[in-house]
């Protein structure tokens, strides 16, 4: 049996970036919630405050055999606009940052890879400002934000 990893990433509003993730085979589960601040037990509301310094993340649960975190961070880096610092869409805040939390050091060697592979293809005409840091405490967000495009039977944030 394969032993299940974690991995958490912070691409603006965690609605549309939970349903990306829950769509990738391998993907055993997710939660959305709140991780990179200095405030404890936030809710949706504190953190929307700007003032707690949490972004708005998703924690994935993964089986290494199934997907790998390379795999993951492409959905990552395709469900968000890397290279707008604090700001994806009309989310504007320091909770919509873009943000990779690794939880080990293969996961912040893959990461700090993956993102100056990407800055170096062309892909983006700007920077890209994804900060990559240590995993810090995850607060697990409201009950009514989890799988909240699905429950709602919503393939994305805008429709």
């Amino acid at each position: 049996m394969s032993r299940i990893a974690k991995a958490t990433f912070g691409a603006g509003c965690f609605w549309g970036v939970e349903a990306a993730f829950r769509q990738v085979k391998g993907v055993t589960a997710t939660a959305v919630g709140y991780s990179g601040g200095h405030f404890e037990n936030p809710t949706y509301k504190d953190v929307c405050t700007g003032k707690t310094g949490h972004a708005e993340v998703v924690e994935v649960e993964y089986d290494p055999a199934l997907v790998s975190y390379e795999e993951l961070l492409n959905v990552f880096w395709n469900n968000h606009n890397p290279t707008t610092p604090n700001r994806q869409g009309l989310d504007i805040g320091t909770q919509y940052r873009s943000a990779i939390f690794f939880h080990s050091t293969q996961q912040e060697s893959v990461a700090r890879d993956s993102k100056k592979k990407l800055q170096r293809s062309g892909h983006y005409k700007y920077q890209i400002m994804t900060e990559i840091t240590p995993a810090s405490k995850f607060y697990k967000a409201e009950e009514y934000h989890q799988q909240y495009l699905e429950k709602r039977r919503k393939s994305h944030c805008s429709t």
